[in-house]
């Protein structure tokens, strides 16, 4: 085991993470996985309460998947997409279209969330310049949004740590004020505001509509940019806003959908139809990469022309709709139907709110928010002034080992620290989780940083 760790360390290239960090406390060497836990060549088992990056759903290693996935690698593991299709994509597509909100229809594949928000943008700004309408070209989107590291998804994100060093590269957005209700940009209070914010993206409608194609945001929960949570109304009036002005809404449902807020997407809360709806993470219950992009029958036909035209959708990746990633994805939806997942998330978050309410008084918290599967804690120096912890801070407490030492899978978005859960958790798991992550917060207030 040594070994592989030595050529972990002379070799691989790890995301978001500094060398030096590794130097301190080299890599975990993960051999093995069971529902929400994993086990460690240390002998150590660690709960994945992050999800493994917020998209592993029903526990690691399920034999329906397991087995899906086998059975299709035996039969067809590959093929090319253009002018080909499969089984799984087929089922697959129904599927999606079938539990999707309305109107979404079509169904286009690619890899990684990034991707599914690369397209996205991309039909978008096409379908415009194929109805004769060019100038429609920008986006509109929140200062706090992120949406994966390609330049497109790059250039509508908001979070400074993921772009400072490629703005050369990115385009021009629209950004606006994110609702942020812990720190309202319009100053007011929360639970009494009446989605005033939601006028600021009016605002911005209203001045640069005649050039903007979409709206983009990820509903109801920004992941990267702090476990922001916001009312499913202002979604709902989003969707208004951007019918009345005549422009695309793009939801970016990475990390929302399937089931993470408590709906198998987000939007289902405020009831609304996106023309574009981004997919991946949970797509295949967290087993392999797979994204989706869903758009509109209207969409899809202003690309519809004779062979020879010009507006031809030219955007393809090698591995599209690969058939053993559509078959996980099957199996997985399956599951969501077989074991009433949904119906646990709700009790999920019930607990998780329940819990979390305990660290009110907490000298290190802020804010306490809670959706679906996830809980996090804002941080502050200053309970009155709402001063973050800053980064210094943060570094100095180190939840990352700190987690570690406690046996969780702990990754904090800036000053924000949280709870990502699998939707399958079961009470006893939950229980030692919630647990450890207090004795986590507990280690954190003794490093005496206030």
């Amino acid at each position: 085991m040594d070994e592989l760790i030595k050529s972990d360390l002379a070799h691989n290239w790890h995301p978001f993470t500094q060398a030096e960090q590794l130097k301190k406390r080299p890599p975990l060497l993960i051999e093995r996985a069971e529902g929400v836990k994993l086990y460690a060549s240390d002998g150590k088992i660690y709960y994945d309460t992050i999800a493994s990056w917020w998209c592993n759903v029903h526990g690691h290693c399920r034999k329906e998947i397991s087995d899906a996935v086998a059975k299709q690698a035996a039969r067809l593991d590959h093929t090319l997409f253009a002018a080909i299709t499969h089984e799984p994509a087929a089922l697959l597509s129904q599927r999606l279209t079938a539990i999707a909100p309305r109107g979404l229809s079509r169904v286009f594949y690619s890899d990684n969330g990034s991707c599914a928000v690369e397209i996205a943008l991309k039909m978008s700004t096409q379908y415009w310049r194929n109805r004769g309408q060019a100038q429609k070209k920008r986006f509109i989107c929140f200062d706090r949004g992120y949406h994966g590291d390609t330049i497109g998804a790059m250039s509508v994100g908001g979070v400074d740590l993921y772009t400072s060093h490629f703005k050369h590269l990115m385009y021009d957005s629209i950004r606006i004020p994110t609702p942020y209700c812990y720190r309202c940009p319009l100053g007011l209070e929360k639970g009494n505001c009446g989605c005033g914010c939601v006028k600021l993206l009016e605002d911005a409608l209203d001045r640069h509509s005649g050039e903007t194609a979409a709206v983009i945001f990820e509903p109801m929960l920004l992941g990267a940019g702090g476990m922001i949570t916001y009312p499913a109304e202002y979604v709902r009036r989003a969707r208004e806003l951007t019918a009345r002005y005549g422009v695309h809404l793009i939801l970016d449902e990475v990390a929302t959908g399937f089931g993470r807020t408590g709906r198998m997407f987000a939007a289902d809360h405020a009831d609304v139809a996106p023309d574009f709806m981004c997919l991946s993470k949970g797509l295949t219950g967290g087993t392999l990469p797979l994204a989706a992009t869903l758009t509109t029958e209207e969409v899809f036909c202003a690309f519809d022309e004779p062979v020879k035209g010009t507006k031809t959708f030219y955007h393809g990746h090698t591995f599209t709709a690969n058939p053993i990633a559509c078959a996980a994805a099957n199996a997985s939806l399956e599951l969501f139907e077989m074991e009433n997942t949904l119906a646990n998330v709700v009790c999920l978050q019930n607990r998780l709110s329940e819990n979390f309410a305990s660290y009110a008084s907490h000298p290190l918290v802020g804010d306490i928010r809670v959706i679906g599967c996830c809980a996090a804690l804002e941080l502050v120096k200053d309970k009155a002034s709402r001063e973050p912890l800053s980064a210094a801070n943060m570094a100095e407490i180190d939840f990352y080992n700190l987690g570690f030492d406690g046996g969780i899978i702990l990754r904090p978005v800036a000053n924000v620290v949280y709870l990502f859960l699998p939707l399958a958790v079961g009470e006893p798991d939950l229980d030692e989780m919630l647990d450890r992550f207090k004795f986590t917060l507990t280690c954190a207030a003794d490093k005496n940083i206030l």
